[in-house]
């Protein structure tokens, strides 16, 4: 059997490994990179979309890093099943057609400009169409019940608590060649324990042959998530004490509901003003609708606060406004007085966050709240370390406004989450390969590994470094 790392390998986004095993080639998660914008353009356009060669795909999650090439490698010749859970199923619906609508219009804009320097114009990565006939190769698994994916190679799905449908990938693996049994585990991104809504991550207390595992924060550890819920409620209340708005871009799937749920809870108690607050990100409500179809994922908080909240909606109230048309999000840029607006994307590479931010970055009054990890060269990476300008579609904008950053919010583990997922097992890895983390991370995370566990054979692999296991 062989392991070969095409994607998340140094680096947090990409997802992508591929296992070669009784013949067959399977890939788990096939992610969209995310960074520089021309060199994340190059790169989803050419590496890695032979779709040709894979037989089977097994996605983690339905995040874009993991899932966001899938159009392109089913519209390079893949006919195998993508296998995940059901409620990752129907996210990727939204995700991946809202994804293709961002390519079709990203590339509209650049063509008008190559159009006037007389350049051949681009085609965009993938269409609605090309979503639309990769969903005919989804097929929605439940948790914890084996799956017959190839001859030798059988599947489950055990809930890792991060989002919505998220997955850690077993395979119980039989390899024709040498004849030896293994179990692989690949870990996807692993959830934290005590957040609100979808239940705590299942601990994998067999244990595992070989381990692909996330290393995000590797290095870092997270505050309280109740202490973030109070840092939530301070940040509310100063921003409305000068008299602006609270901006917090936030990932449509999970983020957005966590954060939603927070302030919902924060104007039940009077701890915030009565204030507008809107949800401005047409993906974010079609995802909190899927939420609401998904009850069998929710944790006992959620349940108790749906039988006794006065609106028995976690993810609605009074003050809550979910806007849909472009025309009411233009309208929130002349919005006068306090308001929270939360809106995609979280890394503000693209969608309504934008226009939000040009109209109100320069002014001190407002905040913008960063809630989760921001890649590196993108634009939330930039105001995370405190440039004193940043570029808004071609134009330099001071920053003015207030900059925080919450990572109590994250739905990944901690450094220690990520060593209690290893110290649970009763059989620790053989092999252990650290990936989807910034390399000082990553370096940080497999050293602990080593000197804390005593696992013996850690590796952080480079991108294209194959093992045979």
């Amino acid at each position: 059997m062989r392991i070969i790392f095409q994607g998340a390998a140094r680096t947090v986004t990409g997802s992508q490994h591929l296992i070669e095993v009784n013949g067959k080639k399977i890939l788990l998660d096939c992610g969209l990179f995310q960074g520089r914008r021309k060199e994340a353009f190059e790169r989803n356009r050419h590496e890695f979309c032979d779709g040709a060669s894979i037989d089977y795909l097994v996605l983690s999650h339905a995040h874009i890093d993991h899932s966001g090439r899938i159009p392109c490698l089913v519209k390079n010749g893949f006919k195998g099943d993508i296998c995940c859970t059901s409620s990752t199923r129907d996210l990727c619906a939204v995700m991946l057609m809202d994804s293709a609508f961002i390519q079709e219009k990203d590339v509209e804009y650049v063509n008008r400009q190559r159009a006037r320097k007389q350049q051949r114009p681009f085609e965009p990565l993938y269409t609605k169409e090309d979503v639309a006939n990769a969903m005919k190769h989804f097929v929605g698994l439940s948790y914890n019940r084996s799956h017959q994916l190839c001859p030798g190679v059988s599947l489950t799905l055990v809930d890792a608590g991060h989002m919505l449908g998220s997955a850690h990938v077993l395979l119980d693996i039989a390899d024709h060649d040498t004849g030896k049994t293994q179990r692989l585990v690949f870990s996807g991104d692993i959830g934290r324990p005590d957040i609100p809504i979808i239940r705590d991550p299942t601990p994998l207390t067999a244990g595992a042959d070989l381990l692909i595992m996330e290393s995000t924060y590797g290095n870092r550890s997270h505050p309280p998530y109740a202490e973030s819920e109070h840092e939530l409620e301070r940040i509310v209340n100063d921003t409305v004490r000068r008299g602006g708005a609270l901006l917090i871009p936030a990932f449509a799937v999970g983020r957005t509901q966590q954060l939603v749920y927070a302030l919902h809870k924060l104007h039940s108690r009077q701890a915030i003003p009565d204030l507008p607050i809107f949800v401005d990100s047409p993906l974010a409500t079609r995802t909190t609708e899927i939420f609401r179809l998904h009850p069998e994922v929710y944790d006992d908080e959620i349940r108790e606060f749906m039988l006794t909240d006065d609106d028995h909606n976690p993810f609605g109230f009074g003050r809550l406004q979910y806007t849909q048309t472009v025309e009411q999000s233009k309208a929130l840029n002349s919005l006068k007085g306090p308001a929270v607006i939360i809106s995609a994307s979280g890394m503000l590479e693209g969608g309504r966050i934008l226009h939000h931010l040009r109209h109100r970055i320069s002014d001190a009054r407002n905040t913008i709240l960063i809630s989760g990890w921001q890649a590196p060269n993108t634009l939330g990476r930039r105001l995370v370390d405190k440039e004193e300008t940043v570029r808004i579609y071609d134009v330099e904008f001071p920053v003015k406004a207030q900059v925080e950053v919450l990572t109590g919010f994250s739905g990944h583990a901690d450094r220690d989450g990520l060593l209690n997922f290893v110290r649970v097992m009763e059989k620790r890895p053989g092999q252990t390969f650290i990936v989807h983390g910034e390399e000082e991370a990553s370096q940080s995370f497999a050293q602990d590994l080593r000197s804390e566990l005593g696992l013996a054979n850690v590796v952080v692999p480079d991108a294209l470094q194959s093992f045979e296991v």
